[in-house]
C-alpha cells in the first residue's frame, strides 16, 4: 500500500498520482483539504508501531504501509477556519507516524527540519564536500557594509525554510536597511556562473541547467527577465556528490541548487526537501514523477 498526502491541484502531487494510476498501483490519497472527514489512529505496543487510517471510507492499516509521498504545505485557510482543530490533530498524529514508520518515507518531516535554518543546513552541505557561498547572518548595519566592501556583489535572503526572493542588494534598499536591526538576515557574497537545479530520487539525478539573466530565475518574469531550462547529464563526480549529499541529509527526494562556477568547480546554495519538480519536469521532459512513483511501487513490492 501507497499513502499520498497533499492537494490534488498540486502539480507534484497531481503528477505522482497520475504515474502511480498509470503503474496500477495499489494507493490512497489523503487531501489536506479534507482532513476533518478521515480518522487516523496510532499505537505502539509490543509489536511495534501500529494503527489505523481511514480515507475516504476505507480503513487502512497503517501496518500494510510501504511507501509515502507527503507534501506537507500547511492547512488551507478554510480548513483551518471551520475545522481547525480536527484537522490539525490528524495533521500532528499523522507527521509523528511519519517519523516512526519502517516505510519509505518522501520525506520525513525530520529529515526536511534541516532546511528550517539555511545556515545550518550550509554547514551539512560543506560536511558532504560542496562548496558554499561566503555567507554573513546580521542585524548590524556597519557588519553589513563590511561584508558587501569586501564582496563588492552581495545577495539576501530568509534564513528559515520559508521560500523568499533572492535579491540582489543595491542602493535602491538604502532606505531599507534601517529595518535591519529588527530582523536579521541572511547575505552572501554573490556567486558568478550557470545555476544548475539537481534533483535526486533514490539512485537517480536529473540535472537541469538554467540560462537567465535574473537573480532568483524562478521569478524571472517579475523583473522582465527569461529563464529557459535544459536538460544536462551531470558529469560523475556532481552526480555521486549529489547522491551523497542527499543521502547524508536523509532526503530520498531533493532538489539541489548548485552554480557551476566559470573557472570550474560547483558552489551549493541549498538542498530543497520538498522541491516543486513539476516545473523541470514540464520544461525539460524529465521523468521525475514517474521515478518517484517507481520507487514508492518498489518499496511496496514483496521484499521491497
Amino acid at each position: 500500500m501507497i499513502l499520498v498526502f497533499g492537494r490534488r491541484d498540486d502539480a507534484p502531487i497531481a503528477l505522482v498520482l497520475e504515474a502511480l494510476q498509470a503503474l496500477g498501483a495499489d494507493y490512497a490519497f489523503i487531501d489536506d483539504r479534507h482532513l476533518d472527514r478521515e480518522d487516523i489512529v496510532t499505537t505502539l505496543g509490543p509489536g511495534g508501531l501500529d494503527g489505523l487510517v481511514v480515507v475516504a471510507g476505507r480503513a487502512i492499516p497503517l501496518g500494510s504501509v510501504a511507501g509515502v509521498y507527503a507534501r506537507i504545505l500547511g492547512l488551507p485557510p478554510a480548513v483551518e477556519r471551520y475545522a481547525g482543530q480536527r484537522a490539525r490533530a490528524f495533521q500532528a498524529i499523522f507527521l509523528e507516524w511519519l517519523d516512526l514508520t519502517p516505510a519509505l518515507v518522501v520525506n520525513r518531516p525530520r529529515a526536511m527540519a534541516s532546511n528550517a535554518s539555511k545556515p545550518f543546513q550550509a554547514q551539512l552541505i560543506a560536511r558532504a564536500g560542496f562548496a558554499t557561498p561566503d555567507t554573513l547572518v546580521t542585524n548590524d548595519p556597519a557588519a553589513l557594509e563590511a561584508f558587501r566592501r569586501r564582496h563588492g556583489r552581495v545577495v539576501f535572503k530568509s534564513t528559515s525554510g520559508v521560500r523568499s526572493i533572492v535579491e540582489e542588494l543595491t542602493e535602491r534598499h538604502a532606505a531599507r536597511l534601517g529595518f535591519l536591526r529588527d530582523l536579521p538576515t541572511q547575505f552572501q557574497a554573490w556567486v558568478p556562473g550557470i545555476d544548475i537545479r539537481v534533483h535526486v530520487v533514490g539512485r537517480e539525478v536529473f540535472a537541469t541547467e538554467i540560462e537567465s539573466e535574473a537573480t532568483d530565475y524562478r521569478y524571472a518574469a517579475r523583473s522582465g527577465a527569461a529563464a529557459v531550462l535544459r536538460p544536462v547529464e551531470a558529469e560523475p563526480a556532481l552526480r555521486e556528490r549529489c547522491l551523497a549529499l542527499a543521502e547524508s541529509l536523509s532526503l530520498p527526494l531533493c532538489g539541489i541548487d548548485l552554480r557551476h562556477r566559470p573557472e570550474g568547480g560547483w558552489v551549493c546554495f541549498e538542498a530543497n526537501p520538498m522541491p516543486a519538480f513539476s516545473y523541470y519536469e514540464a520544461e525539460t521532459g524529465a521523468p521525475i514523477s514517474e521515478t518517484l512513483a517507481r520507487m514508492l511501487v518498489r518499496a511496496s513490492a514483496p521484499g521491497g
